[in-house]
């Protein structure tokens, strides 16, 4: 077995520690540092595959904007686990029937059947000049430049469909610059004269 070998099933290994770990642990968020975890490991993978754009952007994007943003939001929460731990033996038999099922299709589907050595091939080295970002953009940006933008479109429109029901209920507040320019003081202040009294009289 190989060097590269090695590493590859080091990291798949801490891969699904990490991914097992964010479903198992209650916390949310120890369950946000495991799947940090499982972006990084993920990343090293690509890294294997000569893929090092996509290792970055999964570092940068996921990692760096992403679950950071999703890790301070859970930590300024404050979010009563005692309801989560309840439910959680609630539906364990269920959740066990469901894993065991798609364990057994991913055996079925990845095993070494269908993805064996000795059916595909490992991936030949590049040479020097090979740029990966070179290669995803021109088969991005040609082949697949309709799905793309059909994609970005969609969750441009999922994007406004989530501000629109957030906003639905709400009465948002506005200013009207035209009511205010209008205003006047006998509007907002009100001036009350009144005779001067002294202090023996107030008392009595």
């Amino acid at each position: 077995m190989s060097v590269e070998q090695l590493i590859f099933y080091g990291f798949a290994a801490i891969l699904l520690f990490a991914a097992t770990m964010v479903v198992i642990v209650r916390n949310p968020v120890r369950a946000a540092l495991f799947l940090i975890l499982a972006f990084f490991t993920s990343a090293g993978i690509w890294l294997l595959l000569e893929a090092e754009f996509l290792a970055m952007t999964l570092v940068l994007v996921y990692v760096g904007a992403v679950m950071v943003l999703f890790l301070f939001v859970v930590m300024m929460l404050d979010i009563d686990l005692a309801p989560l731990q309840e439910g959680f033996t609630k539906y364990l038999p269920l959740g066990i029937v469901v894993a065991a099922l798609i364990t057994v299709e991913m055996i079925a589907v990845l095993g070494s059947a269908h993805f064996g050595l000795d059916i595909i091939a490992a991936p030949v080295p590049h040479p020097d000049g090979y740029s990966n970002t070179k290669e995803i953009g021109l088969l991005l940006y040609t082949v697949y430049v309709y799905p793309f933008e059909i994609a970005s479109i969609i969750l441009t429109v999922a994007i406004v469909a989530a501000i629109t029901l957030t906003l639905r209920d709400k009465k948002s507040k506005s200013q009207n610059i035209a009511e205010q320019v209008k205003v006047r003081r006998e509007d907002r202040v009100r001036i009350i004269k009144m005779d001067a009294v002294k202090k023996e009289e107030v008392e009595s």
